[in-house]
């Protein structure tokens, strides 16, 4: 395969990973340059192919969007990991690659013969990036995990909601994706490292250390002060006026997050900002509830669009709370390269949300980012060419 561009390319990555953890943090790889080979059970591939509606194309050609959402910038091989065949394709690809990505349950490498001693001794440089539920250790160290499951568990759900008798998943899969991240980044410091040392490491990570370490000031409320956070709705429990406000076509959210800003935003609004109750943040957390009210009430008088230019032109933070479609039609989103046209052999050009990292070229140099972004394969898609590149790897070798 032609080298794509970016910060890694020349780094083959295999992917062995399913579902979303695993596969997010390939990407990630491949978005960075990466040549990403994932690896599919035989007839039947990733679980998520099949994870829908909605789903995109029709009958044997359909795939779920669930799918297409995280596995961009991939190769797909199809490899019954049981059988003889399976196994002996697996063995090659590991001597080949930089980084394997697996987020099997703990011990399932091991009974395919692919422990980590097993795969260091095929090659020495390997980095194993190994995404779990809860932990590969520990008391509850096999427990399978899924993203809600942990979202509760790791106490994301209740701080989240409008009440607390009224716990709540984010709306996205956000364990899976911080641990997609983290693993990631992990894997980056561990090739980093390898240049020192010559030798691969396992990094690992988890829903549950990804979800606890983003815990942040929620976190040491507890820790440190002995408070147990709970969920405010869309204020934030430390800092006040902060969150969303009616007004009279829907609503708005504001940031005051400096006491300059309070005083701009009261004199906005025509409130005392010497109020007693409101005088400080630590007051007008004390008096959340009175402050909403006095500020929806005037927030009421006019609507979303003017009150979101007068708060902007006095250099208090606020924004609109868009929808989906709103949000990939907005042109900031677009100019950030946050939305990816590819064309898939099936279906033609399609959009995809695009990689969150950019980077500058140096001067007289090309982009630095990847010059082409490849759309999600099809089950098997490059199974032959797979095989045809790890027998020039093996006729190299004689």
């Amino acid at each position: 395969m032609a080298d794509s561009g970016g910060p890694l390319a020349g780094i083959v990555v295999v992917d062995l990973s399913r579902a979303l953890a695993g596969p997010h943090a390939a990407m990630l790889l491949g978005d960075l340059g990466a040549r990403v080979i994932k690896v599919e059970q035989t007839g039947t591939g990733d679980d998520t192919r099949w994870w829908g509606p909605p789903f995109a194309g029709t009958g044997q050609e359909q795939v779920s969007t669930y799918f297409l959402s995280c596995n961009r910038n991939k190769e797909s091989i199809e490899l019954d990991l049981k059988s003889a065949d399976g196994r002996e394709q697996l063995t090659r690809l590991v001597r080949a690659c930089d980084v394997l990505v697996e987020n099997f349950r703990a011990g399932v490498l091991d009974r395919l013969g692919f422990g980590v001693e097993r795969l260091h001794q095929l090659n020495a440089r390997l980095v194993i990036c190994s995404i779990t539920g809860f932990g590969h250790d520990g008391p509850e160290g096999g427990r399978a995990g899924y993203d809600q499951i942990a979202q509760g568990e790791a106490g994301l759900m209740s701080m989240t909601g409008p009440d607390p008798e009224h716990p709540t998943k984010v709306g996205v899969p956000i364990g899976d994706l911080l641990a997609g991240i983290h693993g990631a980044y992990g894997t980056l410091s561990a090739l980093y490292e390898r240049e020192r040392t010559g030798r691969g490491r396992v990094v690992r990570t988890s829903l549950l250390s990804s979800l606890v370490s983003t815990h942040a000031f929620q976190g040491t409320r507890w820790t440190v002060a002995g408070q147990i956070p709970r969920a405010a709705g869309n204020h934030h429990p430390s800092i006040a006026p902060y969150g969303a406000f009616s007004c009279a076509d829907g609503t708005l959210q504001v940031a005051v997050a400096s006491q300059s800003q309070w005083e701009r935003f009261a004199a906005l609004l025509g409130l005392d900002p010497a109020d007693a109750r409101f005088a400080d943040n630590a007051e007008r957390v004390a008096h959340r509830d009175e402050l909403i009210a006095e500020i929806e009430a005037v927030l009421r008088s006019a609507g979303r669009d003017t009150w979101l230019a007068e708060i902007s032109g006095i250099g208090v933070p606020c924004g609109a709370i868009r929808t989906l479609d709103q949000v990939y039609d907005w042109e900031q989103t677009r100019s950030q390269g946050l939305v990816l046209s590819v064309e898939h052999p099936q279906w033609g050009p399609i959009e995809l949300p695009g990689p969150p990292v950019r980077f500058d070229p140096r001067p007289g140099d090309a982009a630095e980012d990847r010059s082409e972004h490849l759309p999600p394969p099809a089950l098997g898609e490059h199974s032959s060419a797979i095989r045809a590149w790890l027998d020039e790897l093996d006729a190299d070798q004689e």
